[in-house]
């Protein structure tokens, strides 16, 4: 979508701990495959603190009810958009951006605190202040297009922009080899979006409908 808008790429990798390094392989991927001039990854280990079962501290939930839950799931991981827009923003005034975008959704997702848009809201603001671009009156933006569409929504965006389906990655608990379990929420969540977007995921080979 940034892509679209004109907007030339850089893409920014956090490798934060995580239990398994499968989408950090996919974030190469797409970023190549989308002509992005720079793809950084940066080590910042969250897992050292804690906290969320994506770094190890506790079993990810398969097959709980994707609505209705209430309750903030174990694969929350504190503080990581914060951390994430943080790293993003530092480098964006290095090279000049005048934009960040991040993929956070608001609708199809696990109820995590920092996908809503309060939060970017608020993060928006802190970079106003605490950046000399901001001060010397060039905020920038961030941006997160994805945030009130449903998975469905995004499925067809992304077919309709080329992307290769592919080459991403959804899965919290991929096999060892790097399959997806289909079972936990992020699985879950993807495989209905294509369900209702009438679309088959090349990555699991499920059916239109």
């Amino acid at each position: 979508m940034a892509r679209a808008e004109g907007f030339e790429l850089f893409a920014l990798t956090v490798r934060y701990g995580q239990i398994h390094r499968r989408e950090v392989e996919a974030a190469v991927a797409v970023a190549r495959a989308i002509g992005a001039t720079q793809h950084t990854a940066v080590d910042v280990d969250l897992a050292s603190f804690g906290g969320s079962a994506l770094i190890g501290d506790g079993v990810i939930p398969k097959d709980r009810p994707l609505e209705g839950v209430g309750a903030i799931p174990s694969t929350y991981v504190p503080a990581r958009n914060t951390v994430f827009l943080s790293l993003a923003l530092a480098w964006a005034e290095v090279v000049g951006a005048e934009a960040i975008f991040i993929g956070v959704n608001a609708v199809d997702y696990s109820g995590y605190p920092d996908c809503r848009p309060e939060f970017l809201e608020a993060f928006e603001r802190l970079a106003s202040l605490a950046t000399r671009a901001g001060v010397e009156g060039r905020p920038l933006s961030v941006r997160a297009p994805l945030l009130r569409m449903s998975k469905a929504e995004i499925v067809r965006l992304g077919a309709g922009l080329g992307l290769d389906y592919g080459l991403t990655h959804s899965c919290y608990d991929p096999d060892t080899d790097g399959r997806p379990c289909g079972r936990c929420d992020s699985c879950r969540l993807r495989a209905r979006g294509f369900e209702e977007a009438g679309i088959q995921d090349p990555l699991t080979g499920a059916p239109r409908t």
